[in-house]
């Protein structure tokens, strides 16, 4: 046997359907479509959801809760997130974002207090919780709370 001889095993592969090449071909005039109609149309068929006219679920179902479009959208870090800084560092959104803490910019960051610190650092946050701000300044650290 030689590479020329090579051939897929028979019935594995199969020609695509050509459509609309002709009332010859078998699939020529409509080209598989049937007759008339909107999805006989170019461009036609329904939008995802659509229902035929009956209306569709998602506006049969009832609404529920409240969407506040005004929320603040923190990021969220712990005291024990800050370990890989360095003693004496100053901590602020960018230097999170250069360390891979916090991913991309929101609308603030707020610092909450689980797990330990071992080493002083200054904090340039937008908000701290009590447990937060206790345990930096017990170990010699400052917490600046950013306006918004």
């Amino acid at each position: 046997m030689r590479l020329d001889e090579l051939s897929p095993a028979a019935g594995s592969r199969k020609t695509r359907k050509r459509l609309g090449r002709g009332v010859g071909s078998g699939s020529g005039k409509t080209a598989g479509r049937g007759t008339k109609g909107h999805k006989s149309r170019s461009g036609g068929g329904v939008r995802p959801g659509f229902e035929g006219g009956q209306m569709p679920l998602h506006r049969r179902l009832p609404k529920r809760g409240f969407s506040n479009i005004f929320k603040k959208d923190f990021a969220i870090i712990n005291i024990r997130d800050l370990a890989k800084f360095e003693k004496g560092s100053i901590v602020d959104e960018t230097a999170l974002i250069q360390s891979r803490l916090i991913r991309g910019r929101r609308d603030g960051v707020k610092l909450l207090g689980q797990g330990e610190i071992e080493h002083p650092l200054t904090l340039k946050v937008n908000k701290a919780s009590k447990a937060a701000i206790g345990k930096v300044t017990r170990v010699g650290g400052k917490v600046e709370v950013l306006p918004l």
